[in-house]
């Protein structure tokens, strides 16, 4: 080893002399800070005669003794007997080629050397994978990640790698990724996002050094095609996660392999892919149909086949997600449903699918016997009658959510309250939603603690009304976005809601005033935990007087686009029982400086602030506010 290091060459090493004609152009190549990232292929490293100062004397140095004159293939051998991770950091750092040699060692060619043998124990903690690295636009780039591949070794190991959005011309290539490959064997979890210059090579070097790989997550790789998944799947049999979106270049073989030959997948989701079909999905289900719990099918060429094996092999399936299945009819959710297989199916959600319809949507409510979740969006062929029949069917059904599904009405809502033991209901953007007058009798639903109608421009006072009289257990509200409501709309709400009211959205409620609040905090202050009155603009400094004085426990308050005033945020600041943790007052413009004491006091207890559009506070309230409370996040 001394001989290595005291190595020296003669002047004529180098028959056409050094590439280099001065020390600047060498420090560009050394630089491992350089904005630049720049390739240079291993070669031997010539020798610089440069001046340099003694004291006051000017002279020429006639010969280096430096390792600087190594050929690689001492350099090589050199680095591969460094006894730790530390050491190997340390060499990183003095000049991008040493880097490069380091990187083209793998991490098992350190540990058959006699020098890092004898340290096993002190470094026998590297492989564990503990650290995170996540690098994102001009940061991605392959001096990086070979930097991450020599700097975490002996830090812990990398487990955690994620590139996010490397598509510039010194984005992360082939080279980058199969550096990570052969320095961190202990890589568990790897996010590839809008990476083009990445392809199968790349990820071939993964699967082959990096076989404790269980999370892979795939997005937008135009290069990356099934010859690279199915290299990870013969090599990386832990694998649990796999998630592939706008990959134009994976389709039925990739998922072939992967369903074969990872007998622990847990989590499949495919977005995207066009070339994925039915003998794709069919394979993956039924291969891996014992683990398999977690499933995401969207924008896919299947049909009604596909979802024939889910309703069969989906034994093990808990959460269940079908989006953009464009040639999937009626029959194909009907069979999936009664085929009976889908009985540990807790959560199901559809999304922009044609085939679902009443006849298919009670199909799996029967088939389901477990289901809790069921999240309807754009299904534009779904009825009432369909609605009411599922409700009748899944009898486990705890939560609904229906977005942008227009024939669904108000007598459709009710039936479903009417009809199964809801605890939680969403409606969002169903124009058919509109206020019909009920007499009928109706059953009270005790068991429904939530209830959001969001920006259903039908829904008014005769709704609420309605509500009011069959839900008195709520306790969560969130009516954003309705307009047309009104103070005598809501009060008999507010009014019926028996179990108190803890978080309550009025927020886009435009026609609420001042009495609505009164009416909360007194009914409600003692259990009102959030209150969002965001464009509220008829809400005055009445309602934070309110507030001050009777909600005990509130935590979070937006009062946003409001008319309130510096009045009313001193009311807040002189409530001695307010534990306010998050407070909102963008765009009011009637809050000023004259607020900077109530609001240094009410941020003894914030972690969130937010005066974004307050015209009239200024900047320099704005840094003092920041100098005081460097406990809170204040937005400006």
């Amino acid at each position: 080893m001394p001989a290595l290091v005291n190595y020296v060459v003669d002047d004529d090493f180098y028959s056409g002399g050094s590439f280099y004609t001065n020390s600047t152009d060498l420090g560009r190549l050394c630089s491992i800070s350089s904005q630049v990232d720049v390739f240079y292929p291993p070669r031997k490293r010539a020798r610089i005669t440069a001046p340099f100062v003694v004291g006051e004397t000017l002279f020429e140095q006639s010969k280096q003794a430096s390792i600087d004159v190594l050929p690689d293939e001492c350099l090589f051998e050199i680095f591969k007997r460094l006894p730790g991770g530390r050491e190997r950091s340390s060499c990183a750092c003095v000049s991008k080629h040493w880097l490069m040699l380091l990187i083209s060692i793998r991490k098992g060619e350190y540990e058959s050397s006699k020098a890092v043998k004898e340290n096993t124990d002190s470094v026998s903690d590297e492989d564990d994978g503990y650290l995170t690295r996540c690098l994102e636009g001009k940061k991605a780039t392959d001096m990086r990640l070979a930097a991450v591949a020599v700097g975490t070794t002996g830090h812990g190991g990398l487990g955690k790698l994620s590139i996010r959005g490397s598509s510039s011309s010194s984005g992360v290539t082939n080279f980058g990724l199969s550096a990570i490959a052969r320095g961190c064997p202990s890589l568990k979890a790897l996010s590839l996002w809008n990476v083009p210059r990445v392809g199968d090579e790349g990820l071939s070097e993964i699967a082959k050094e990096c076989h404790l790989l269980e999370k892979l997550d795939l997005c937008q790789c135009p290069s990356v095609s099934n010859k690279g998944l199915i290299a990870i799947a013969e090599n990386c049999p832990n694998l649990t996660s796999l998630s592939i979106e706008s990959c134009p270049k994976i389709g039925n073989e990739g998922l072939q392999a992967i369903g074969k030959l990872c007998p622990k997948l847990q989590a499949v989701s495919v977005k995207d892919c066009l070339l994925v079909g039915d003998h794709g999905v069919s394979s993956l289900l039924s291969s891996t149909s014992s683990l398999l719990s977690k499933v995401k099918f969207q924008g896919l060429n299947i049909t009604d086949f596909s979802l024939a094996v889910i309703g069969h092999y989906g034994k093990s399936v808990t959460n269940l997600m079908l989006s953009g299945l464009e040639n999937v009819s009626e029959k194909g959710f009907w069979v999936m449903g009664n085929a009976q297989g889908l009985q540990k199916l807790v959560s199901l959600t559809i999304t922009s699918c044609r085939g679902v319809t009443d006849v298919s949507l009670e199909a799996m409510g029967k088939g389901c016997a477990n289901l809790k979740q069921m999240c309807l969006r754009r299904c534009c062929f779904i009825s009432d009658d369909g609605l009411v029949a599922f409700a009748k069917s899944a009898g486990s059904l705890e939560s609904l959510q229906l977005e942008e599904c227009n024939r669904i009405t108000q007598s459709g809502t009710i039936g479903v309250l009417s009809n199964c033991s809801l605890k939680s209901l969403t409606v969002v953007k169903c124009m058919g939603i509109k206020d019909i007058s009920s007499e009928v009798p109706l059953s009270c639903c005790n068991s429904l603690k939530s209830l959001s109608v969001r920006n259903c421009p039908g829904f008014g006072t005769a709704g609420l009304a309605v509500v009011g009289r069959l839900c008195p257990q709520l306790q969560h509200v969130d009516l954003s976005g309705l307009c047309g409501i009104t103070d005598a709309g809501l009060l008999p709400l507010l009014e019926s809601c028996e179990a108190g009211l803890v978080k309550v959205n009025l927020s886009g409620c435009l026609n609420l005033t001042d009495e609505v609040v009164l009416a909360l905090t007194r009914l409600h202050g003692g259990t009102l935990e959030l209150l969002n009155l965001d464009g509220c603009r008829r809400i005055t400094d009445a309602s934070l007087m309110a507030i001050a004085e009777s909600c005990v426990f509130l935590s979070d308050l937006d009062v946003s686009r409001s008319a309130v005033t510096d009045s009313g945020v001193a009311a807040l600041s002189r409530a001695e029982q307010l534990n306010l943790q998050v407070l909102s007052f963008s765009g009011c413009s009637r809050v000023s400086n004259k607020s900077l004491p109530s609001l240094k006091k009410l941020g003894k207890t914030l972690l969130g602030l937010n005066l974004q559009h307050c015209n009239s506070i200024s900047s320099r309230t704005f840094e003092l506010l920041v100098e005081t409370l460097w406990k809170c996040d204040i937005l400006f």
